[in-house]
C-alpha cells in the first residue's frame, strides 16, 4: 500500500475517495469516485446536510434492520441478499458496457468486487456478534489509517492517536457483548474498506459513469450468493425474507446513493466528507433504537472520539 501511495497522482485520487469515503455503508464511495456532479462552493446549504444526514440514517439503520433478519436468514444469507438486489439495481439502472476493456480493466474491477463483497460479508459477521456501534466504530479505522498513509501529515497523525485512544477505550468499556471474533471481523472488514477505496479509484478511472460500481457489485453477489445459499438454503426463498432483504439492499444502497448525489451538488467536499464520518455514532444510535444495544457513558466518549477522529483526519486532508 506505501509504494501506491507514493506517486501523487495516485495519492491525490486516494485522498479524494477517502474524503467522500468515511461512511459507512458499503458502496456509496464508489459513486462519488465514478463521477461525482458538479460539488457547490461555499458552505453547502441546510438542505444538502440534510440530506447526508438522511443518507447515514438510512445506511446504519439499514444494517440495524439487517441484524433483525439474522434469526430467519442468517448473517451470509442476509448479506447475498442485500448484494444480490443492490447488484441487480444497478445493473437495470446503469447498463454497462462489456465489451472493450482489457484484461487490466477487468482485473481491477473484479478486484473492487471482490473488496466489495468481501466487506460487506465480514461486517455482517462482526454485527453478527458485536453491537452495530462497535462494529462500525472498529472499521472505520481502515479508512482513516489509509487517510492517514495517504496525506503523510503530522496533524494526521494526531488523529490516528485520538482513534486508537477511542477504540481501547471502546474495549475497557466493555461491551457486553464485545468478543474477540467479532472484533476481528470488523478490523478485518476496515481493512477491505481501505482495500475498496484504492480500488475504487482505479475503477472509477477505467470504466465510465457507474459502470465500475455496477460490474463490481455484481462480482460481490458471485461471491455472497453461494454461500448466502449454502449457509441458508430454502430460507432465503421465503416472501418474507425476500421481501426484508429487498428493503434493506433499498435502504443501504438505494436511498443513501440518491440523497448523496443530491447532496453533493449542494455541499463542498470536505463538509460532506465530515458530515459522514458521524457514522458510528449514528450506528450506535441504530444499535441503541432498533436491536437494544445499549451504552454506558465510557461507550459514548470512545464513539465521539473516533468520530473527531475521522472528521479530523478528512480536514488534515482537505
Amino acid at each position: 500500500m506505501t509504494s501506491t501511495v507514493r506517486s501523487s497522482s495516485v495519492r491525490s485520487s486516494v485522498r479524494s475517495s477517502v474524503r467522500s469515503s468515511v461512511r459507512s455503508s458499503s458502496a456509496r464511495s464508489a459513486i462519488r469516485a465514478s463521477g461525482p456532479p458538479r460539488r457547490a462552493a461555499g458552505r453547502g446549504s441546510v438542505t444538502g446536510v440534510g440530506l447526508v444526514l438522511a443518507g447515514t440514517l438510512s445506511v446504519q439503520f439499514g444494517s440495524a434492520f439487517a441484524a433483525l433478519l439474522f434469526p430467519r436468514a442468517g448473517a451470509l444469507g442476509t448479506v447475498a441478499l442485500r448484494v444480490t438486489f443492490a447488484a441487480l439495481l444497478l445493473l437495470v439502472i446503469t447498463r454497462p458496457r462489456l465489451r472493450g476493456h482489457s484484461r487490466a480493466d477487468w482485473a481491477v474491477v473484479s478486484g473492487f468486487g471482490l473488496a466489495l463483497g468481501g466487506m460487506n460479508l465480514l461486517f455482517y459477521q462482526a454485527i453478527d456478534r458485536i453491537p452495530l456501534g462497535a462494529a462500525v466504530t472498529l472499521e472505520v479505522l481502515g479508512p482513516l489509517l489509509l487517510s492517514v498513509v495517504a496525506t503523510r501529515r503530522a496533524a494526521s497523525l494526531l488523529w490516528a492517536g485520538l482513534a486508537l485512544a477511542g477504540v481501547y477505550l471502546l474495549g475497557r468499556g466493555g461491551f457486553g457483548e464485545l468478543n474477540a471474533a467479532g472484533v476481528a471481523f470488523a478490523l478485518a472488514a476496515g481493512a477491505m474498506w481501505a482495500a475498496y477505496i484504492l480500488l475504487n479509484a482505479r475503477a472509477g478511472a477505467r470504466f465510465p459513469r457507474l459502470d465500475g460500481l455496477a460490474i463490481a457489485m455484481a462480482v460481490a453477489a458471485l461471491v455472497s450468493l453461494p454461500l448466502g445459499i449454502g449457509s441458508s438454503g430454502g430460507a432465503l426463498l421465503e416472501p418474507g425474507v425476500l421481501a426484508l432483504g429487498l428493503a434493506i439492499a433499498v435502504m443501504s444502497s438505494g436511498v443513501p446513493y440518491t440523497l448523496e448525489l443530491l447532496a453533493l451538488r449542494r455541499l463542498p467536499a470536505a463538509t460532506f466528507a465530515v458530515l459522514t464520518s458521524l457514522a458510528p455514532a449514528v450506528a450506535a444510535l441504530a444499535g441503541y433504537l432498533v436491536l437494544g444495544q445499549g451504552l454506558s457513558l465510557p461507550q459514548c466518549v470512545a464513539i465521539a472520539m473516533v468520530v473527531a477522529a475521522s472528521a479530523g483526519a478528512v480536514r488534515a486532508g482537505s
